[in-house]
């Protein structure tokens, strides 16, 4: 099987991309300025991207600076990827009604619209392809996650400018993407090296009538991508930590990040792999009908151990301790791999500033891959 070509979209064809999406039935989010950060939201036209933007990350620090460059995704990400998209923060499995005698049961399949997601990164698509493993190759499928999931569109772009918290390539996770895209793009200063991932995707692209990228902007692409793995410089000792860590469940650091710690679940909440959820009835006043709900639950909060009258993990230690050593641990013998994609945004949007990958070298020392 022959490589798909590489080609050339100059920076004022991005629109034609999105009406060629938005032709074939597709509603495209992607990145946007909003209240100083980068979120993904309704794009419809190609000066709602964040244009000359930067990010300015480091633990417990997010900041964004603008200027003249022509540029618009030359940063690294926000604290919202891919995950609410397809495992949704809430909804409705299915509803109870009662009625005079009998209950009645309706399940609530989502009506999901197909969406052309602009923008998603090598981490958001390695995160994504575990949520897959999780939700869709098991021996029960969700159905709810698998609607969202067929109607999804991918258009990839490689992370030129990493943040200081970005750790992808030592998880070998990125920085360029890889796989799991329709379309992945490299941004140069004047337009986009586009290749397709998918059928779908090579029809896009035709539709398009693109040139092909010249022998120059390849190189580009693949000098920015070599430039954008070296600037990374946190980075985790090993791919695989299962042993080492899960020998060292009484080292001494677990106490001392829980006295920093908060347990508020921030890093759960944008880690673009987790999956804990928690759920609830929600009934009407009236008594006639009740909502089952399912909605994002972290491994920090209390409530989440709990079980007959017991908390299991009722120290902040036992929980930070859970989310790490399953996360870099046992997810090994779950899905085959480490749940972290080296994206970095738990160190970002972490209130206090926790590093895992300064944890990770406290607790293991210095273990070899």
């Amino acid at each position: 099987m022959t490589e798909p070509p590489f080609l050339f979209l100059p920076r004022e064809c991005f629109q034609a991309l999105l009406a060629t999406l938005a032709g074939q039935g597709f509603h495209c989010k992607g990145p946007q300025l909003h209240d100083g950060s980068i979120v993904y939201a309704e794009l419809a036209e190609a000066s709602q991207l964040p244009r000359g933007v930067r990010d300015r990350q480091a633990p417990g620090e997010y900041r964004i600076e603008t200027g003249a460059d022509a540029r618009c995704f030359a940063w690294a990400n926000g604290a919202q990827g891919l995950k609410p998209y397809l495992f949704a923060p809430q909804e409705v499995l299915w509803q109870a009604e009662r009625h005079a005698d009998h209950t009645q049961f309706h399940e609530t399949l989502p009506q999901a619209r197909p969406i052309a997601f602009i923008g998603a990164r090598a981490c958001d698509l390695a995160a994504l392809a575990l949520q897959d493993a999780h939700f869709l190759q098991q021996d029960y499928v969700d159905p709810y996650y698998a609607r969202r999931r067929e109607n999804l569109f991918i258009v990839a772009v490689d992370c030129s400018h990493p943040a200081a918290t970005c750790f992808c390539a030592s998880t070998g996770d990125g920085p360029a993407a890889s796989a799991g895209y329709d379309i992945a793009l490299a941004e140069l200063e004047e337009g986009y090296v586009a290749r397709a991932g998918s059928a779908r995707g090579q029809g896009v692209l035709e539709q398009l009538a693109l040139d092909p990228a010249s022998a120059a902007q390849q190189d580009s692409a693949t000098r920015q991508h070599q430039q954008a793995v070296s600037a990374q410089t946190r980075r985790l000792p090993s791919r695989n930590l299962h042993d080492v860590l899960f020998a060292q469940l009484e080292h001494p650091r677990w106490e001392e990040v829980a006295e920093r710690c908060l347990s508020c679940g921030n890093c759960t909440s944008v880690c673009p792999t987790c999956f804990c959820h928690h759920e609830l009835e929600q009934p009407q006043l009236d008594g006639t009908r009740s909502d089952h709900v399912r909605e994002w639950d972290s491994c920090f909060t209390q409530g989440h151990s709990y079980i007959h009258g017991i908390v299991v993990r009722s120290e902040t230690k036992f929980r930070y301790r859970q989310w790490l050593t399953h996360k870099l641990g046992s997810w090994h013998e779950q899905y085959g791999r480490s749940g972290c994609v080296g994206c970095g945004r738990c160190l970002t949007w972490c209130p206090v500033g926790i590093d895992l990958t300064e944890e990770v070298a406290a607790i293991c020392g210095d273990a070899n891959e």
